[in-house]
């Protein structure tokens, strides 16, 4: 099955999310990721009967407001304060309800990081990147501050996760819902490869299992933070789904073969059985949307 993420519906003429579904359909995908960009009508339109199914959620589907004026997709799983774990907790598990009276076998998790947003040295470094800067003494400070501001927070906040986790498998398994993990796009976020070994320990794939992000990985590589091969083949037997998009420079969310990821590495990570999510961005037109299950498959990421 290859399905196709609300992603691209962010924009004016998919008010209608029948019409971006018909869209979809006529490109050739067999189903519907609804993410966490998508609203309330627009998740009740898209689990009603129509040409395709949608095959998995993306939580915190539907996108909402916290009583502080962000986004829901802001809150932290892996959050210290407890109050706000909470909040994140019943986000998502508004998500994994959605799922179980659906009867989806898949939500796309978020499981937090070492605080709230990306830190100010990944944020120079991804600038630095832009202007042609990818070695040298500042790269390599700015680096290994990343890591540091991870390192320090990291047994604490990853603690927390994992009793998310728990609350959340907890309940999305009594419904058959199994939980990907997605690897994220800033460094403060979980999991990290060996992150998502542990936190996935307790569990078989059919309760939760982890969720490729080729674009991600790819960001986090360039940026000289994470191997783009630590993934593969170390977490192949856990991965249940991937999300599948291009990169130029550090821009991920294009459309595949409207970028410059070498995706073999992808085609021989993949088991066969893990779900393809094309998670293209709302500016990628509409024959490169078309054309991107080909050009997959020609490089053996889509099965033939």
């Amino acid at each position: 099955m290859l399905s196709f993420s609300t992603m691209w519906a962010q924009q004016p003429r998919f008010d209608d999310m029948d019409v971006f579904r018909d869209a979809v359909a006529s490109f050739g995908y067999d189903a519907i990721e609804v993410s966490h960009s998508t609203d309330g009508r627009g998740l009740e339109t898209l689990l009603r009967p129509g040409p395709i199914p949608v095959s998995s959620l993306h939580a915190p589907t539907p996108r909402m407001k916290l009583l502080d004026g962000r986004p829901n997709g802001d809150a932290n799983l892996a959050d210290l304060d407890e109050a706000k774990r909470k909040v994140a907790i019943d986000h998502t598990l508004r998500t994994i309800e959605y799922a179980a009276r659906a009867g989806l076998p898949y939500v796309v998790v978020h499981l937090g990081g070492v605080g709230d947003s990306m830190t100010d040295w990944e944020r120079r470094l991804r600038r630095l990147f832009e202007e042609g800067v990818r070695e040298g003494e500042e790269v390599e400070e700015l680096q290994e501050a990343c890591r540091r501001h991870r390192a320090a927070g990291l047994d604490q906040c990853l603690e927390a996760s994992r009793r998310s986790l728990k609350e959340l498998t907890a309940v999305a398994s009594e419904h058959g819902v199994a939980l990907g993990l997605e690897n994220r796009l800033h460094h403060h976020e979980f999991p990290h490869p060996q992150d998502a070994e542990y936190l996935l320990s307790d569990y078989g794939n059919d309760v939760a299992g982890y969720w490729h992000d080729v674009g991600h990985a790819e960001v986090q590589a360039r940026l000289g933070l994470i191997d783009r091969h630590a993934w593969f083949p170390r977490l192949t037997a856990r991965t249940i789904g991937s999300h599948l998009h291009d990169v130029d420079g550090i821009l991920d969310h294009r459309a595949p073969g409207n970028g410059d990821v070498d995706w073999s590495y992808i085609a021989a990570g993949l088991p066969r059985t893990a779900l393809r999510v094309f998670e293209i961005d709302q500016r990628q037109p509409d024959d490169l949307v078309a054309a991107a299950k080909d050009f997959l498959q020609g490089r053996g990421v889509v099965p033939a």
